[in-house]
């Protein structure tokens, strides 16, 4: 039984479901790193979507499980605990599916959701080349032609762009009105202009196909517009919101591998005639590493929950966000010193767990970006 009142047996349930699958992927998780070969995530999904975990958050009506933000971050932090790509192209799948279920039509969402729940994969593409934590800013354009619009532009570190089946773009409708002149769209793929540009090296996560997207007059039928004109940039942040969680829950589950993986090594490594576990360095290692990870735990989890009650959770998606995955980069780099030289080979994971980590620092929004988020709800306005 969980300690937290609010994780529940069907919870629980989830969380199993997901370190099977996570065991699954462990045997193929190094090989996909090292080749960067994202055809092994495209399987993994696809397998997530024989699991029923590929539809998650959506609502039962359109084929998926309609569960809550904190059973999404359960199987994240378990599916990140031995395959970061995969959990990272999860997270961006649901990225893409939560902005359907937010903005799309009825009609959209009976037609696209069922078989993104099942086997076609999302992606959110929102980062350009000027518009990355200054999202606002953003260049491509949307311009109606009768019963359409013609998407032009270009968009930078699309997560699944290389795999998508659908792509949720979002676009200025309205170039004067900055945020509020934003809207948001769904290109399918193969859509005539739709061009995929390169998958980029990647320090970590090099299984999950990061790549650019460019868009030379794309049509799209007004009904793929997801909400009303304007309404792009409220979706993207809305849909954000969850995304934090989920950064947050895959570094957590990265964190506990890494201290899994660390403690396993201390145990079993004898120096001066001693298990290396006895040292009281190791030990300060270890009780500091434990604590950041009990904290984050209740944080991404608490964030979870509040989203699930439908209540404001802003900043604790931000708050858990920020100290999750900058544990996580300070947890993982310790778990290298404290395995030594055998912790900076491949021959172990975490050397991988580290590099890794270091994404969670930046996608969905910078530790900078959770800053001013976190200071402006605990100062309010400031003239």
């Amino acid at each position: 039984m969980s300690r937290y009142p609010f994780v529940s047996e069907e919870h629980e349930e989830v969380r199993r479901l997901a370190a099977e699958a996570a065991r699954e992927f462990a045997a193929t998780a190094a090989e996909a790193d090292r080749r960067a070969d994202h055809s092994i995530v495209e399987r993994n999904l696809k397998r997530l979507g024989e699991l029923d975990l590929l539809g998650i958050r959506i609502e039962e009506r359109y084929g998926g499980v309609g569960m809550g933000a904190l059973a999404y971050a359960l199987a994240l932090e378990e599916l990140a605990k031995s395959c970061a790509s995969t959990s990272l192209s999860f997270d961006a799948h649901v990225l893409a599916t939560d902005c359907i279920s937010i903005g799309g039509s009825e009609e959209l969402k009976g037609r696209v959701l069922p078989l993104m729940a099942k086997e076609a994969i999302g992606a959110f593409a929102l980062s350009e080349p000027e518009a990355g934590s200054d999202a606002a800013n953003l260049k491509t354009k949307a311009v109606r032609k009768g019963s359409s619009y013609v998407l032009t532009g270009e968009k930078h570190y699309i997560t699944n762009g290389a795999i998508a089946d659908f792509l949720v773009v979002f676009a200025k409708t309205d170039p004067e009105k900055g945020a509020k002149g934003i809207s948001a769209f769904l290109v399918e793929r193969g859509t005539p202009g739709l061009r995929i540009g390169k998958i980029e090296e990647k320090m970590g996560v090099r299984a999950s196909p990061t790549t650019q997207i460019f868009l030379e007059e794309v049509e799209v039928p007004e009904g793929n517009r997801l909400g009303g004109e304007g309404e792009g940039f409220r979706i993207a942040m809305a849909a954000l919101d969850v995304g934090r969680v989920a950064v947050a829950a895959q570094s957590l589950g990265i964190s506990k591998a890494a201290l899994s993986t660390a403690v396993s090594y201390a145990r079993e490594r004898v120096q001066f005639g001693k298990p290396i576990a006895s040292f009281q360095a190791i030990q300060f290692y270890v009780a500091d590493m434990a604590i950041a990870i009990e904290a984050a735990e209740a944080l991404t989890y608490y964030a979870a929950h509040l989203i699930d009650q439908g209540r404001p959770a802003s900043k604790e998606a931000s708050m858990a966000k920020l100290f999750a995955s900058e544990s996580a980069v300070w947890i993982t780099d310790r778990a290298i010193q404290i395995m030594g030289g055998a912790g900076y080979l491949s021959d172990y994971p975490v050397e991988r767990y580290h590099r890794d980590a270091k994404v969670m620092t930046i996608g969905e929004g910078t530790s900078e970006i959770q800053r001013l988020i976190i200071a402006r709800h605990v100062l309010g306005k400031i003239e």
